[in-house]
């Protein structure tokens, strides 16, 4: 590998390759005593970063000697999971992890602002105002985590719209596609 000396300003590197995720960079991050060897992206270990890492106790730690604060895709995904997920309940710890299995997470920090908005206006979730767009992810998440749902119905409703080639828009407009 061709080590290149760029000029340094406060630890960081000044050079235009940087700025550009460089081909040769690998990534800063060091997993658990083990420094990665995947190449670099254009994401940053930025001091949020850092502290969502703290928080989550992931085993990564930045390797001093790097060059740059750039880190893999890798790693940037799997920071970007652990921000979403909600830690278990301490008491449920006992429990198979069988329900966290059985349903999806959404990722509602990846929706619009206005999407979040309409959501919130339909559902009249209750928020302070002003409140920025990640408050806004984690009111709605906790909202939608609280709706009842009756498994049983719902999945012999979709069977049937699936089986008749029907859906609700059509069932709430009166219209009938046997009939058209």
């Amino acid at each position: 590998m061709i080590q290149r000396e760029y000029q340094m300003n406060n630890g960081f590197s000044t050079g235009e390759e940087d700025s550009r995720g460089n081909s040769d960079q690998i990534c800063c991050l060091v997993d658990d005593g083990d420094r990665c060897r995947r190449p670099a992206g254009n994401a940053s270990y930025s001091k949020r970063v850092q502290k969502t890492v703290a928080q989550r106790r992931l085993k990564l730690n930045i390797d001093h000697q790097a060059r740059h604060t750039y880190i893999c895709d890798f790693h940037k995904n799997m920071i970007q999971c652990a921000r979403t997920k909600q830690r278990r309940p301490k008491d449920s710890e006992d429990d198979s992890n069988e329900a966290e299995m059985d349903y999806p997470e959404i990722d509602w920090y990846h929706l619009q602002v206005n999407t979040l908005r309409r959501y919130k206006r339909h559902y009249k979730v209750p928020t302070r105002p002003g409140i920025n767009k990640v408050q806004l992810a984690d009111a709605i998440q906790k909202h939608f985590k609280s709706l009842p749902v009756n498994e049983k119905e719902i999945m012999t409703y979709f069977i049937y719209m699936v089986k008749t080639n029907g859906n609700k828009l059509n069932q709430k407009n009166g219209i009938n596609l046997d009939s058209v």
